[in-house]
């Protein structure tokens, strides 16, 4: 299978201190399903940043989509990032918009027909239980249901990459399992997905899965459904 993300000797430093990131190389293949693991400060939403392009390597190439993200200019950024959907810890809904245009933004983007667009997020609003709070905004929401209106945003285009920090943490164990439902399907559909995680348990519900372990900034040994594909390099 074709890489999606490759990661080469990649390091990261913010400001003149130590590296936060150091040596990783690695690489997600298309459709495939990795957990990203690791104590607290390990370095996991660093990575993360790296991969959705929010920030830079110090060091290394990242290559997403057979391209060397930190070649592209400013003004191709936007085309790439489209390819990308992002579930963040803090959900970043936009406040002046209501649960269903949240989840419609990146269908509006992409220029899709309203009426597609309502078909769509009508459908997924329902399997995510939010329906009945499809016009509420929100500060109105509870931080359960702002975390499902961001994973709906987020795999509503059917990106090519998904990458999920914590996207369970604040909702119930039924639903927990019902949104890894729907990363399992859209990774069996071809969509590479990557999910951070420190529960363990969650691990163990998706067979075959690869798991990469963050320790002081460095890849070890992959742990759970699978070992990644990881190249340690000298940093």
């Amino acid at each position: 299978m074709a890489a999606i993300v490759q990661f080469d000797n990649v390091g990261l430093r913010y400001g003149t201190g130590a590296e936060t990131l150091s040596g990783l190389s690695f690489s997600l293949a298309s459709g495939s399903f990795h957990f990203l693991t690791g104590a607290s400060g390990a370095g996991k939403t660093s990575l993360i940043n790296l991969m959705t392009l929010a920030v830079r390597p110090s060091r290394g190439i990242i290559r997403l989509f057979g391209e060397e993200s930190a070649a592209l200019p400013r003004h191709r950024l936007p085309v790439l990032r489209r390819r990308i959907g992002v579930v963040h810890q803090d959900s970043r809904l936009v406040p002046t918009l209501n649960a269903y245009d949240n989840v419609a933004l990146p269908l509006r983007i992409a220029g899709m027909e309203e009426r597609e667009i309502g078909a769509r997020v009508d459908e997924l609003l329902h399997w995510i239980g939010l329906a009945p709070r499809a016009r509420a905004f929100p500060a109105t929401l509870s931080g359960g249901e702002q975390q499902r209106v961001a994973i709906a945003r987020a795999v509503i285009a059917h990106p090519e990459l998904i990458v999920a920090d914590e996207p369970t943490g604040n909702v119930d164990p039924d639903m927990a399992a019902r949104l890894l439902q729907l990363l399992r399907g859209l990774s069996a559909q071809g969509t590479s997905v990557l999910v951070a995680t420190h529960d363990l348990h969650l691990i163990g519900k998706v067979p075959g899965a690869i798991t990469m372990r963050l320790a002081r900034g460095r890849l070890e040994d992959g742990i759970g459904g699978g070992r990644a594909p990881v190249r340690e390099d000298a940093a």
